[in-house]
Protein backbone atom coordinates (compact mmCIF):
# COMPACT_ATOMS: atom_id res chain seq x y z
CA UNK A 1 0.00 0.00 0.00
CA UNK A 2 1.13 3.07 -0.94
CA UNK A 3 2.04 5.35 1.94
CA UNK A 4 2.18 9.78 1.29
CA UNK A 5 3.42 12.52 2.82
CA UNK A 6 1.41 15.69 2.83
CA UNK A 7 3.63 18.51 4.03
CA UNK A 8 3.14 20.98 6.74
CA UNK A 9 0.97 24.07 5.83
CA UNK A 10 4.17 26.18 6.24
CA UNK A 11 7.50 26.29 6.09
CA UNK A 12 10.51 25.55 9.02
CA UNK A 13 14.16 25.08 9.06
CA UNK A 14 15.31 21.66 8.64
CA UNK A 15 12.48 20.67 6.21
CA UNK A 16 14.69 19.79 3.46
CA UNK A 17 16.51 17.49 5.18
CA UNK A 18 13.40 15.82 7.03
CA UNK A 19 11.49 14.94 3.62
CA UNK A 20 15.06 13.80 1.98
CA UNK A 21 15.80 11.44 5.19
CA UNK A 22 12.28 9.98 4.57
CA UNK A 23 12.46 9.27 0.85
CA UNK A 24 15.99 7.80 1.59
CA UNK A 25 13.73 6.10 3.92
CA UNK A 26 11.44 4.98 1.73
CA UNK A 27 8.67 7.67 1.31
CA UNK A 28 6.27 6.86 -1.85
CA UNK A 29 5.41 10.05 -2.60
CA UNK A 30 4.95 13.84 -0.71
CA UNK A 31 2.51 16.22 -1.24
CA UNK A 32 4.23 19.57 -1.55
CA UNK A 33 1.01 21.43 0.16
CA UNK A 34 1.74 25.32 1.51
CA UNK A 35 -1.41 27.08 1.05
CA UNK A 36 -1.00 30.80 0.32
CA UNK A 37 2.55 30.86 0.27
CA UNK A 38 4.97 32.63 -2.34
CA UNK A 39 6.17 30.17 -5.02
CA UNK A 40 10.30 31.24 -4.41
CA UNK A 41 9.68 29.24 -1.24
CA UNK A 42 8.55 26.29 -2.79
CA UNK A 43 11.54 26.77 -5.45
CA UNK A 44 14.06 27.33 -2.67
CA UNK A 45 12.52 24.13 -0.46
CA UNK A 46 12.97 21.91 -4.29
CA UNK A 47 16.19 22.80 -4.81
CA UNK A 48 17.58 21.60 -1.70
CA UNK A 49 15.46 18.25 -1.93
CA UNK A 50 18.35 15.74 -4.16
CA UNK A 51 16.93 15.83 -8.09
CA UNK A 52 16.82 11.82 -7.71
CA UNK A 53 13.31 12.44 -6.23
CA UNK A 54 11.55 15.07 -7.61
CA UNK A 55 9.91 12.37 -9.20
CA UNK A 56 8.01 11.85 -6.52
CA UNK A 57 6.83 15.12 -5.58
CA UNK A 58 2.91 16.19 -6.30
CA UNK A 59 2.36 19.75 -6.15
CA UNK A 60 -0.92 21.77 -4.83
CA UNK A 61 0.03 24.96 -6.25
CA UNK A 62 1.99 26.68 -8.39
CA UNK A 63 1.57 24.29 -10.80
CA UNK A 64 4.68 25.47 -13.42
CA UNK A 65 6.73 23.84 -10.46
CA UNK A 66 5.68 20.52 -12.42
CA UNK A 67 7.72 20.92 -15.70
CA UNK A 68 10.52 23.58 -14.02
CA UNK A 69 11.61 21.01 -11.36
CA UNK A 70 10.26 17.48 -13.31
CA UNK A 71 8.21 16.78 -10.65
CA UNK A 72 5.34 13.88 -10.17
CA UNK A 73 2.59 15.84 -10.93
CA UNK A 74 -0.20 17.98 -9.76
CA UNK A 75 -2.92 17.97 -7.50
CA UNK A 76 -6.82 19.26 -7.37
CA UNK A 77 -8.21 21.11 -4.94
CA UNK A 78 -10.95 23.87 -4.30
CA UNK A 79 -8.18 26.86 -4.55
CA UNK A 80 -6.74 24.82 -7.52
CA UNK A 81 -9.56 23.16 -9.57
CA UNK A 82 -8.76 22.62 -12.92
CA UNK A 83 -6.00 21.20 -15.01
CA UNK A 84 -3.87 23.44 -16.94
CA UNK A 85 -4.58 23.48 -21.10
CA UNK A 86 -1.68 21.46 -22.37
CA UNK A 87 -0.95 19.90 -19.21
CA UNK A 88 -0.04 16.47 -19.74
CA UNK A 89 0.97 13.93 -16.52
CA UNK A 90 -0.06 12.95 -13.06
CA UNK A 91 -3.13 14.00 -11.99
CA UNK A 92 -4.34 13.97 -8.11
CA UNK A 93 -7.61 15.51 -6.67
CA UNK A 94 -9.24 15.70 -3.19
CA UNK A 95 -12.66 14.27 -2.60
CA UNK A 96 -14.84 14.81 0.26
CA UNK A 97 -17.94 12.02 -0.69
CA UNK A 98 -17.92 8.76 -2.70
CA UNK A 99 -19.82 10.85 -5.65
CA UNK A 100 -16.53 12.82 -6.35
CA UNK A 101 -14.41 9.53 -6.24
CA UNK A 102 -16.45 8.32 -9.31
CA UNK A 103 -16.45 11.81 -11.08
CA UNK A 104 -12.56 12.32 -9.84
CA UNK A 105 -11.58 8.70 -10.60
CA UNK A 106 -12.41 8.72 -14.36
CA UNK A 107 -9.48 11.66 -14.80
CA UNK A 108 -6.99 10.80 -12.23
CA UNK A 109 -4.05 8.70 -11.37
CA UNK A 110 -5.35 8.81 -7.87
CA UNK A 111 -7.96 10.67 -5.55
CA UNK A 112 -7.58 11.09 -1.56
CA UNK A 113 -11.19 10.56 -0.12
CA UNK A 114 -11.62 12.18 3.80
CA UNK A 115 -11.80 12.54 6.53
CA UNK A 116 -11.52 8.80 6.63
CA UNK A 117 -10.93 9.06 10.82
CA UNK A 118 -11.29 12.11 12.72
CA UNK A 119 -8.44 14.65 11.72
CA UNK A 120 -5.29 15.04 13.74
CA UNK A 121 -4.09 18.32 12.22
CA UNK A 122 -7.25 19.89 12.20
CA UNK A 123 -9.31 20.57 15.32
CA UNK A 124 -12.59 19.52 15.20
CA UNK A 125 -12.63 17.76 11.74
CA UNK A 126 -14.26 14.59 12.14
CA UNK A 127 -14.65 11.58 10.06
CA UNK A 128 -17.05 11.50 7.82
CA UNK A 129 -17.76 8.06 7.22
CA UNK A 130 -18.87 4.97 9.13
CA UNK A 131 -17.16 1.38 8.79
CA UNK A 132 -20.25 0.40 6.88
CA UNK A 133 -20.46 2.67 4.30
CA UNK A 134 -16.43 2.52 2.99
CA UNK A 135 -16.60 -1.70 2.78
CA UNK A 136 -19.93 -0.81 0.80
CA UNK A 137 -18.74 1.72 -1.33
CA UNK A 138 -15.13 -0.84 -1.93
CA UNK A 139 -17.49 -3.75 -2.87
CA UNK A 140 -19.18 -1.54 -5.18
CA UNK A 141 -15.86 -0.73 -6.71
CA UNK A 142 -16.24 3.04 -5.84
CA UNK A 143 -12.66 2.72 -3.38
CA UNK A 144 -10.12 0.59 -5.10
CA UNK A 145 -6.54 0.98 -5.63
CA UNK A 146 -6.83 4.49 -7.04
CA UNK A 147 -8.47 5.84 -3.75
CA UNK A 148 -6.36 7.11 -0.95
CA UNK A 149 -7.35 7.46 2.56
CA UNK A 150 -6.54 10.88 4.20
CA UNK A 151 -7.61 12.27 7.70
CA UNK A 152 -6.06 10.84 10.82
CA UNK A 153 -4.69 8.14 9.48
CA UNK A 154 -1.51 7.06 11.85
CA UNK A 155 -0.21 3.68 13.66
CA UNK A 156 -3.38 3.10 15.28
CA UNK A 157 -5.60 2.31 11.67
CA UNK A 158 -3.25 1.96 9.30
CA UNK A 159 -4.06 -1.73 9.00
CA UNK A 160 -7.42 -0.63 9.15
CA UNK A 161 -7.32 1.62 6.05
CA UNK A 162 -4.86 -1.34 4.11
CA UNK A 163 -8.16 -3.54 5.10
CA UNK A 164 -10.25 -1.56 4.09
CA UNK A 165 -9.08 -1.79 0.23
CA UNK A 166 -7.76 1.78 -0.22
CA UNK A 167 -5.01 1.97 -2.45
CA UNK A 168 -2.79 3.77 0.07
CA UNK A 169 -2.94 6.28 3.14
CA UNK A 170 -1.95 10.24 2.86
CA UNK A 171 -0.17 11.32 6.42
CA UNK A 172 -0.43 14.43 7.63
CA UNK A 173 -1.04 15.09 11.49
CA UNK A 174 -0.01 11.59 12.31
CA UNK A 175 3.44 11.92 11.07
CA UNK A 176 4.27 15.59 11.98
CA UNK A 177 3.29 15.64 15.49
CA UNK A 178 5.83 13.85 16.29
CA UNK A 179 8.24 16.73 15.22
CA UNK A 180 7.93 20.70 16.65
CA UNK A 181 10.20 22.60 14.60
CA UNK A 182 10.31 25.41 17.44
CA UNK A 183 11.73 22.80 19.86
CA UNK A 184 13.22 19.42 18.86
CA UNK A 185 17.06 19.67 17.97
CA UNK A 186 16.68 16.62 16.10
CA UNK A 187 13.97 14.56 13.70
CA UNK A 188 15.10 11.39 14.78
CA UNK A 189 11.86 10.54 16.45
CA UNK A 190 9.83 11.40 13.55
CA UNK A 191 12.19 9.32 11.28
CA UNK A 192 12.00 6.18 13.66
CA UNK A 193 7.63 6.78 13.98
CA UNK A 194 7.98 6.48 9.57
CA UNK A 195 9.93 3.89 9.60
CA UNK A 196 6.65 1.86 11.49
CA UNK A 197 4.06 3.57 9.31
CA UNK A 198 5.89 1.77 6.28
CA UNK A 199 6.23 -1.40 8.03
CA UNK A 200 2.50 -1.34 8.60
CA UNK A 201 1.84 -0.14 5.02
CA UNK A 202 4.09 -2.35 3.25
Amino acid sequence: MKLILITTPTYFVEEDKIITTLFDEGLDILHLRKPDTAPVYAERLLTLIPEKYHKRIVVHDHFYLKEEYKLKGIHLSHRNPLIPDNYTGHVSASCHTFDEVMADKKMCDYVFLSPIFDSISKEGYASAFTSESIREAAEKGIIDKRVIALGGVDENNLLQVKDFGFGGAAILGGLWNKFDPASDYNYQELIAHFRKLKRLAD
